[in-house]
C-alpha cells in the first residue's frame, strides 16, 4: 500500500507541475454629387487611394481610344528612355486595318512609308489619338503582329489589376475593346509614373517638326482633343492631362487632376453625346462638373489631434493615478469633406479595460480606428500620456488574490483533498481490518 501512495503522489506532483501559470502582464456625401448622364464613372483620391465618386464602375463598356492608354504604357515600359533614338516607318498593311474599321478614324497625318520617332508617335497617339500611331507602335512591339501585341495588351491589363477589359486592337476602333471605369482608372494611375507621359498629356499643341509634306517649321502642329488643358471653355486648372475616346454617339474621358496638393484620377465612360449639344464634348463637360464638386467638397486634413487626449483608461496597481490620458500617435492626414471635416469621423477604440501599472509614458496601449459614414478611413496607435508608477503592495496583494481565486490554486486544492480523501479511506479501512482481526 505504501507502495501505492508513493506512486500516487508522484502522479499528483507531476500533473500539478505541468498546469500553465499565470503570465503576467445619415445620407452620405456622395449623395450631393452632381446628376451625370454618364453611365460609370469613379474617381479615387491618389494621395489616400479613397474613392470619392462611383457609378457602376464594375460595370465593362466599350473603351474607344482609351485603349491607347495601354498602348502608351506598353511603349513606355519598354522605351521610355528611347523615344528620341528609334524611329519607326509606318507599314502600308496598317492603313487597310484601319480603313475596314472606320472611314473616319482620328489621324495625325502620319502617311504610308513615314518614318516618325517614337516621341512624336507618343504624342500623336495621346494628342489628337491618332489611330495610325497606335498601329505603326503595336507592329513594332509586335514583330510585325498586330496579334502579338494585342495579347501582351491583355496580359498588362491583368498585371495591373484590370477585371473587366478586354482589348482586341491597339487603338480602341473596334467596340469589342472593352474595359470598365476602375480598371480604366488602373491603367491610367499606372502610366502617372512616368515623367514623358505627365509632359505629353499636359501640352495643348505640339511640333512634329517637318518632312516631306511639311517643309516649313511650325505648320505639322499636333492638337490635344482634351479641351480640359487648353485655352477653351472646358479648360480646368487642375486638370493635368487625361486621354479622350468616342466611338458612334459617346464619349469617353480618364483624366488627372491636381490642386492645393491633392491629387485625383477620373474616369467617366459612354457619356451621351446630347449631353453637350453646344460644344459636343460631353465626358470633358460632365468631367469638369464632378471635379469642380470633388475639390468644392474635399480636403486633406488632419483626422486626429496629437496633442489633446482622446480617451482614458483605467489603472491598476497604482496609487498615484486611477486613468491615464491616451493620446493618438499619429495625426492620420486623410481626405476629409470641407464642412464639417474631423468632426463627421466616428471612433471606434481597441484598448483594454485597465492598464497594469507601471506605464511610461508613450507606450503603445491600443488603437483607434476612425470611420465616416460607414467607410473606414484608417487606424492610428493610442498612446499613454504620462508616466504611471506601480505600487509594490497593491501589486502583491492583487497577486496573492489571484493565486487563490485561480484555476491552478482550486485544482492543487481539489487534488490534495483528492488524495487526502483516498488516504483516510485506507487509514479507516486498514483500522477497520486490524479491529477485525482482534475481535
Amino acid at each position: 500500500m505504501k507502495k501505492f501512495c508513493a506512486i500516487f503522489f508522484s502522479f499528483v506532483l507531476v500533473l500539478v507541475l505541468a498546469l500553465p501559470v499565470a503570465a503576467e502582464g445619415e445620407g452620405t456625401l456622395a449623395d450631393t454629387a452632381p446628376a451625370l448622364t454618364a453611365p460609370a464613372g469613379y474617381v479615387v483620391n491618389l494621395d489616400t487611394n479613397i474613392v470619392v465618386y462611383e457609378k457602376n464602375s464594375e460595370t465593362p463598356l466599350s473603351a474607344a481610344s482609351l485603349t491607347k492608354m495601354m498602348t502608351t504604357l506598353l511603349l513606355l515600359e519598354n522605351y521610355q528612355d528611347q523615344l528620341d533614338s528609334i524611329s519607326l516607318t509606318a507599314p502600308s498593311y496598317i492603313y487597310d486595318l484601319i480603313w475596314e474599321q472606320s472611314t473616319n478614324a482620328s489621324t495625325a497625318d502620319i502617311r504610308r512609308g513615314e518614318t516618325q520617332s517614337l516621341r512624336n508617335l507618343l504624342y500623336a497617339m495621346l494628342l489628337p489619338s491618332g489611330n495610325e500611331a497606335a498601329y505603326i507602335v503595336a507592329d513594332y512591339m509586335g514583330g510585325g503582329s498586330i496579334d502579338n501585341f494585342v495579347a501582351m495588351m491583355n496580359d498588362e491589363a491583368k498585371a495591373v489589376g484590370c477585371t473587366g477589359t478586354t482589348f482586341v486592337d491597339p487603338c480602341g476602333l473596334n467596340p469589342n475593346n472593352i474595359t470598365t471605369a476602375r480598371d480604366a482608372y488602373l491603367i491610367l494611375r499606372a502610366l502617372t509614373a512616368y515623367d514623358v507621359f505627365a509632359t505629353v498629356v499636359a501640352s495643348p499643341t505640339y511640333d512634329m517638326g517637318t518632312n516631306d509634306r511639311y517643309t516649313t517649321p511650325g505648320t505639322y502642329i499636333l492638337q490635344n482633343t482634351d479641351k480640359l488643358v487648353t485655352n477653351s471653355s472646358y479648360h480646368r486648372d487642375y486638370t493635368k492631362g487625361g486621354k479622350t475616346g468616342s466611338l458612334g454617339e459617346w464619349q469617353n474621358f480618364a483624366g488627372w487632376h491636381s490642386q492645393d496638393g491633392e491629387s485625383y484620377i477620373s474616369v467617366l465612360l459612354n457619356v451621351p453625346l446630347d449631353s453637350d449639344p453646344d460644344g459636343g464634348r460631353p465626358a470633358l463637360l460632365e468631367t469638369g462638373t464632378l471635379m469642380d464638386w470633388v475639390f468644392n467638397t474635399y480636403a486633406i486634413a488632419p483626422a486626429l489631434d496629437t496633442t489633446q487626449p482622446i480617451t482614458e483608461v483605467r489603472v491598476a496597481y497604482s496609487t498615484q493615478a486611477d486613468t491615464v490620458m491616451l493620446y493618438p500617435a499619429d495625426n492620420m492626414m486623410t481626405l476629409l469633406p470641407k464642412d464639417g471635416g474631423a468632426a463627421l469621423t466616428e471612433q471606434v477604440f481597441n484598448v483594454p479595460d485597465e492598464l497594469p501599472a507601471p506605464i511610461k509614458q508613450g507606450d503603445v496601449v491600443g488603437t483607434v480606428t476612425l470611420t465616416i459614414q460607414g467607410e473606414t478611413i484608417g487606424t492610428a496607435d493610442l498612446i499613454a500620456g504620462s508616466d504611471v508608477s506601480r505600487n509594490q503592495l497593491l501589486y502583491t496583494l492583487s497577486r496573492v488574490s489571484l493565486f487563490f481565486s485561480s484555476t491552478y490554486f482550486k485544482v492543487v486544492v481539489m487534488l490534495t483533498m483528492l488524495v487526502v480523501g483516498i488516504y483516510l479511506i485506507f487509514t479507516v479501512g486498514r483500522i477497520l481490518r486490524i479491529w477485525s482481526k482482534e475481535m
